[in-house]
């Protein structure tokens, strides 16, 4: 039975979400502002976390920032009022698994739930760290290595090139990877896939990645 932590100052929310994820079969604890998230947090006890953005004290892009900075792996999916692109991509770049813009339907937060819990326990029982030639990316670390170099990756970056060596010989569109990296509700007509394939090519080497004209990205095919 997975456990998941419920951080919402509207109490009208919290209830509704509450009531919902128990009658779902899901353990629940609700907070109402980001310290008590983070004390709750450090207890590592918890399989998802549904993160309101508009926290008293600490808001919610900073508790992110620093259960993630721990090295936390847990799906945390965002809820918030708010709908720019700046907030919706300042979330995901912070670590968010998802995004959920209120007002939502409970029927497509339990789906998205499922999905996370989902890639996380497929995680949990894969290989730590995926291969494909002189490239080797370590999921604990949350660093890919290039002919023995290690560098660094932002949590979008990563997630991108995750993607890409769970799926070497696969073309993957520009939706696909929407859907997997962003999140289900992202704008389709953003260029913002092309702008992170363009980050990932700078560090790991461009020749890497292929374009394939009108379909998508592949990862090159090992030396």
């Amino acid at each position: 039975m997975s456990s998941i932590l419920v951080v919402e100052d509207e109490s009208r929310i919290s209830t509704f979400v509450e009531k919902g994820l128990t009658a779902a079969g899901y353990v629940t604890t609700v907070v109402t502002d980001g310290q008590s998230a983070l004390d709750y947090l450090a207890t590592g006890s918890f399989d998802l976390v549904l993160l309101d953005v508009g926290l008293p004290g600490v808001d919610g892009f900073e508790v992110l920032r620093r259960f993630r900075a721990g090295g936390a792996t847990t799906p945390v999916i965002m809820l918030t009022a708010r709908t720019s692109v700046d907030d919706t991509v300042t979330g995901l770049d912070g670590g968010a698994s998802d995004y959920l813009p209120k007002p939502f339907k409970f029927d497509e937060l339990l789906a998205r739930i499922r999905v996370r819990l989902r890639e996380a326990d497929q995680q949990g029982t894969a290989d730590t760290v995926l291969r494909h030639g002189d490239l080797a990316l370590d999921l604990r670390a949350r660093r890919i290595t290039v002919e023995g170099t290690a560098l660094d990756l932002s949590a979008r970056e990563f997630a991108l090139a995750e993607q890409f060596l769970r799926h070497p010989d696969q073309v993957l569109s520009r939706e696909q990877l929407l859907s997997r990296v962003w999140g289900f509700d992202f704008d389709p007509g953003s260029n913002v896939v092309d702008v992170y394939v363009r980050y990932l090519r700078a560090k790991i080497g461009a020749h890497r990645i292929e374009t394939v004209r009108g379909m998508g990205y592949r990862l090159a095919s090992a030396p």
